[in-house]
């Protein structure tokens, strides 16, 4: 190509000069491109283009448009103040508006043509300099450095340009009276649709294009998205475009949080594609839980957790596993939960599960209550990853992990400089011991071995340097907080050793002190706790480990707690005889609003109130709620526990209505009411509940019996059916059973048999003890792994289960055998009531078998011989019992005081009416929980409501009516749904049957 023959650019030089024009926003917008496209676009909609698709909303007058562009500097008028839009447009005029509609830098200094008058006076220099430095334009003679200032630009050289910018494929073949140089840029003009076949290319474009060009571009630019905002959980996003309109976008898919993702949209028939971050700071989801040691478990958010129940230890579960604390990284997107230390440690190298309830995100927008898995792997040595100096008389060393008390404890394992050390050692678990020794000022290392982790690996032996610097300062407050008028958080400059005491105001209002690294808490009693306004607060004899001590004192402003406490979630756990349902709070629940039973209300999934099970008509439970326990049997006032009564809960799903509890605020702050889902199933560690076994000499097997307190998994990871699963334990030595000599079969749901030849397993008959791990119940709970005792068949018995001996009518006693009994002797039973004794010649039995355990029943041939409150019922063995399981154990002796299981029944002869009571006398002392839908009383056939209902002192029931009765008026009274509601029980539960009786009121 000739130095002439394209002189609005090359294409080398478009392509490599497009990243001289910005844009704030749009992404990946080949910014160039787009705009000469419009400009030509509209330019050529006036005249010879044929169809360019642009619709542009604004001005349409050219006039109009000049006068625009002329007020933004981007045109102006000629010396005689016209603006001549029928003139030819000059190259430099071309220059200059597209240096001001691109928004290119205009460039002084810098004359790269030769054009006569060409310079610093000329008016268009800079704006020709910026369109050949950004590469749009070029000189029409390279070589003579000529520009042609004054020069036209025709059609052809437009569409060349347009073609470029749209990066049209160029076709070989052509057709078309473009000039040579341009019958290609012009045949992918006219293929495109963008140019008529029969213009003229060589004809000049006049001002008046070049007008319509330049207010089509300036639209373009100035139609922008300014800003854009995201809602509805990323699903929505509104676009604030430059005009000050706001465009709403409602997308398919909701964008995922903090991923960078482009929306497409078109507004006043312009397409944009925006590239939009959802950005999240609140988590929305938990990434992970990781495991590197056995005594912590790291819990990964998204995104920021809501401190408060993030370190709630109790929003966290792992089945057999007891954590100490839960803390949150600094961040607020990691959960470190700590396991206690005398406790289990985490189950080892297998998938284990991890329930989270309760844990909200930093805006409150998500509640976390799900299980996660995770699985348990050390593969580290514990390493000392700090030492620090504390004056002259203290060491800190910090690990790498949770180190065992006993070994990082040990003196004898340290060692300063290769040399042994006098002193003391003061372990903080997890992984911080304080060793108290004298020590010179100066550079020293320190070497420690045979310290351990909870996988039994001693910690690295490299020496660590550390540095002595005479510590003569004693600790100063860096910090006070507190978030109740009960704690106080005191922060040091230093690690404490000691505080000797501390108080507010006055020395009569003490704290008790705890002490971790260089936090001391001050716990105050209800009586001593700190007023709503500014408290000083004094500690004395504040001690760190170089023995400096002084006094100190800071004032603290309680700020008053004006949140409400909401219900974080509500869970399940279910046995067979009872459910217990937890409701989980944000904060810690006055004691007497947890006791008031209409603040709870359970539904089932279809809405309607359950009743049952010690749930009223009205979904109220007839049991007080209490507060949940820790494993340390303290209470957690943050969790509260309703207890089913009678079994039980169904399996299914369940809502919780909570509403009228305050927290423990000093101006109490009341829940606003919630209704909250959960769902029933049973929980907890799957323990082994016996193991023996049985020598099959003919065979010359041994048959090894492993029974489990519920039904096994027999798939997945938790199959009880894996021989690798069971050790034999003799001593400290556990062995395992041999894999290709063994074989494992279910003898019933929750009963395994092993059988392995006797010469694949030497010495068994000296085991002790029998090991399972990784065996789980059919819902997902995994063993405990804890050994139990391994018994010979003839050593092993069949137990009765103490609580499960009831006196379930004044003639009929029945128990549960923790075996599948398959000959049962009545004989070998006896019942004894008062001092009256019953054998089988007394009674009939009825036996029962359900999931492995077996239930007898004994019918007294006397009738009515229980008294109702089932006092002085015993059911026993005699000495010698024969009854046995189908593998030879016998039924262990026994004798069980019986529960009472008998209802309270109306005394009928006993009712009497009088003003405003109706007194009901009962076989038995009763506990009544009040609901007026429970009882129906008419006088003369006309229902009066009842206020009241309240047992006596003795066996008596008096209800008391809105309105008296009268004497002679016939006085009826109903009691209804009792079976399910247990407004009426005798005091242990036992609900009185539904009764209708009549009285003459006196």
């Amino acid at each position: 190509m000739s130095n002439t023959s394209n002189p609005i650019t090359s294409n080398s030089n478009y392509k490599n000069n497009t990243n001289h024009v910005m844009i704030s926003r749009g992404g990946e917008k080949k910014f160039m491109k787009k705009i000469l496209s419009v400009a030509l676009s509209t330019a050529m909609a006036f005249s010879m283009f044929a169809s360019v698709a642009f619709g542009q909303a604004g001005l349409t007058d050219v006039n109009a448009q000049y006068s625009y562009l002329k007020d933004k500097g981007i045109f102006s008028g000629f010396p005689d103040g016209q603006a001549h839009l029928d003139r030819q447009m000059t190259r430099a005029e071309f220059a200059k508006v597209i240096t001001k509609t691109l928004g290119l830098k205009e460039i002084n200094g810098v004359y790269s043509f030769k054009d006569k008058n060409y310079g610093a006076k000329h008016w268009a220099a800079p704006f020709v300099e910026a369109v050949s430095a950004a590469g749009i334009m070029e000189g029409k003679n390279t070589t003579k450095k000529i520009f042609d200032l004054s020069g036209p630009v025709t059609v052809q050289e437009m569409a060349t340009v347009l073609v470029r910018a749209l990066d049209l494929e160029v076709p070989t073949e052509t057709n078309n009276s473009a000039t040579a140089w341009a019958k290609g840029y012009v045949q992918a003009a006219i293929n495109a649709g963008l140019v008529d076949a029969k213009a003229n290319f060589q004809s000049n474009a006049s001002r008046s294009l070049l007008v319509g060009a330049a207010y089509a571009v300036d639209q373009e630019l100035s139609l922008q998205v300014a800003s854009y905002t995201v809602s509805e959980a990323g699903k929505v996003v509104e676009f604030k475009m430059s005009d000050d309109e706001t465009v709403k976008v409602t997308l398919d898919k909701a964008l995922e949080a903090n991923k960078e993702t482009e929306v497409k949209f078109t507004y006043k028939d312009k397409e944009f594609t925006e590239k939009v971050t959802y950005v999240v700071t609140a988590a929305t989801k938990i990434e992970a839980a990781t495991a590197s040691n056995y005594k912590q478990i790291q819990v990964k958010f998204d995104g920021d957790v809501d401190a408060t129940t993030a370190t709630n230890v109790d929003n966290y579960k792992v089945s057999n596993v007891n954590f100490e604390s839960a803390t949150l990284s600094s961040d607020k997107k990691t959960v470190t939960l700590l396991v206690k230390a005398d406790g289990n440690n985490l189950p080892q190298q297998r998938e284990t599960n991890l329930t989270i309830s309760g844990v909200k995100n930093a805006d409150g927008s998500k509640t976390f209550s799900e299980t996660v898995k995770f699985t348990a792997v050390d593969t580290q040595l514990p390493q000392v990853t700090a030492v620090t100096g504390l004056g002259t008389k203290a060491l800190r060393v910090e690990f790498s992990e949770p180190v065992t008390a006993a070994t990082a404890g040990n003196l004898a394992n340290y060692k300063v400089d290769g040399n042994v050390i006098s002193g003391n050692v003061k372990f903080t678990y997890p992984n911080v011991a304080f060793i108290t020794t004298d020590l010179p000022v100066g550079a020293h290392s320190l070497t420690v071995s045979n310290v351990k982790d909870y996988a039994g690996f001693n910690s690295n032996s490299a020496a660590t340097e550390f540095t002595i610097v005479e510590d003569t300062t004693a600790p100063e407050v860096t910090s006070i907080t507190t978030s109740d008028l009960k704690k106080v958080t005191v922060t040091f400059n230093e690690p404490i050793k000691s505080v000797k005491n501390a108080y507010h105001t006055s020395t009569n209002k003490p704290a008790t002190v705890s002490i971790s690294d260089n936090v001391v808490t001050l716990t105050f009693t209800d009586t001593n706790k700190l007023s709503l306004g500014e408290n000083t607060v004094y500690l004395n004899g504040v001690t760190d480990y170089s023995n400096n001590s002084a006094d100190r004192n800071a004032k603290v402003n309680p700020e008053l707690d004006t949140v409400r406490p909401t219900v974080l979630g509500v869970t399940a756990e279910s046995d067979t005889d009872k459910t217990e349902i937890t409701v989980d709070f944000s904060e810690n629940i006055n004691p007497d609003d947890i006791k008031v039973k209409a603040n709870y209300v359970l539904k089932k999934s279809d809405g309607t109130v359950f009743t049952g099970k010690g749930f009223t008509t009205k979904g109220n439970p007839s049991s007080t709620p209490v507060f949940a326990k820790n494993s340390s049997g303290k209470e957690v006032q943050n969790k509260v526990v309703l207890t089913t009564v009678g079994g039980a809960l169904p399996a299914g799903n369940y809502t919780l209505e909570v509403s009228g509890v305050r927290d423990q605020a000093t101006i109490g702050n009341a829940i606003i009411p919630q209704s909250v889902g959960f769902s029933t199933t049973v929980v907890g560690a799957l323990k082994v509940s016996d193991a023996w076994y049985k020598e099959d000499t003919a065979n010359g097997e041994y048959n090894v019996y492993v029974q489990f307190n519920r039904a096994v998994a027999t798939t997945g990871n938790g199959n009880a059916l894996d021989v690798n699963k069971y050790d034999y334990v003799t001593g400290s030595v556990y062995t395992p059973f041999p894999a290709g000599s063994t074989s494992v079969s279910l003898y019933n749901t929750n009963t395994v048999v092993l059988t392995v030849a006797k010469d694949k397993v030497a010495k068994f008959t000296d085991a002790d003890a029998l090991r399972v791990v990784n065996v789980a119940d059919t819902t997902g709970n995994y063993v405990s792994g804890a050994p139990i005792t391994l018994k010979t068949q003839q050593s092993s018995t069949i137990t009765a289960v103490a609580s499960s001996v009831y006196a379930t009518d004044r003639d009929t006693v029945k128990v549960e055998l923790d075996g599948n009994l398959t000959y049962v002797n009545a004989s070998d039973f006896e019942i004894v009531v008062g001092g009256e004794t019953f054998t089988s010649s007394s009674f009939d039995m009825d036996q029962n078998t359900v999931d492995g355990k077996t239930v007898l029943e004994f019918d007294l041939n006397k009738e009515n011989v229980i008294p109702h409150n089932v006092s002085n019922v015993v059911l026993r063995t005699i000495a010698e019992p024969t009854s046995t399981d189908a593998v030879g154990r016998k039924l262990a002796k026994f004798t069980h005081t019986a529960n009472d299981g008998i209802a309270p029944e109306l005394v009928e002869t006993s009712n009497a009416a009088n003003g405003s009571t109706v007194s009901l006398t009962f076989t038995e002392a009763l506990n009544v929980n009040f609901t007026p839908s429970a009882f129906k009383v008419t006088v003369n056939g006309s229902e009066i409501k009842v206020t009241k209902a309240e047992a006596t002192a003795s066996k008596g029931l008096t209800l008391t009516l809105a309105k008296a009765v009268t004497a002679n008026q016939l006085v009826e009274v109903e009691l209804l749904n009792n079976s399910t509601g247990l407004f009426v029980t005798d005091k242990s539960d036992n609900a009185a049957a539904d009764f209708y009786t009549s009285v003459i009121a006196k």
